[in-house]
């Protein structure tokens, strides 16, 4: 096999990884949230927390580098209109992805905090939890739609 192949596949298998464990992620911490159990939140949110470190922020590495190195192979220009709107939406759903991060790790730390000393959650628990939710409802969409110019590189917006 050449080197295209194998760079696709990595990149393919990245953006699977990507959005898949952030869509059950997402989904698993939405829906345990709404059974307001502190020790479910703690755990859940732990393990998303590592879900992003093991997972989500190497494929986000991976990502830009197996498709800049797929466009040059491929004699693609970086240029191409698929490619312009790939990138803006890539760096959009980045821009949400960084500052959920951040809450995901201060909400795991205050679930494990309320479950320790058997307390309700806070409310900046659900400050944080409402954001994260309308922030993943930026970069899941973003991310969709990078998928679909990939697969159809429109020539024409």
């Amino acid at each position: 096999m050449n080197a295209y192949l194998w760079l696709k596949w990595a990149h393919i298998l990245s953006s699977v990884l990507l959005v898949g464990v952030g869509f059950g992620s997402a989904f698993y911490l939405y829906f345990i949230n709404r059974t307001r159990n502190v020790a479910a939140i703690a755990e859940v949110s732990k393990l998303v927390v590592r879900a992003d470190y093991w997972f989500t922020t190497p494929a986000i590495l991976i990502q830009p580098a197996t498709g800049a190195a797929m466009v040059y192979l491929g004699g693609y220009s970086f240029h191409e209109p698929w490619l312009l709107g790939t990138y803006a939406l890539f760096v959009l759903a980045g821009i949400s992805w960084l500052p959920v991060v951040w809450m995901q790790i201060q909400m795991a730390k205050m679930a494990c905090m309320a479950m320790t000393n058997q307390t309700e959650l806070p409310s900046g628990y659900w400050r944080y939890a409402r954001l994260w939710e309308r922030l993943g409802m930026i970069a899941f969409p973003a991310m969709l739609i990078v998928y679909g110019l990939m697969v159809f590189k429109p020539t024409v917006w």
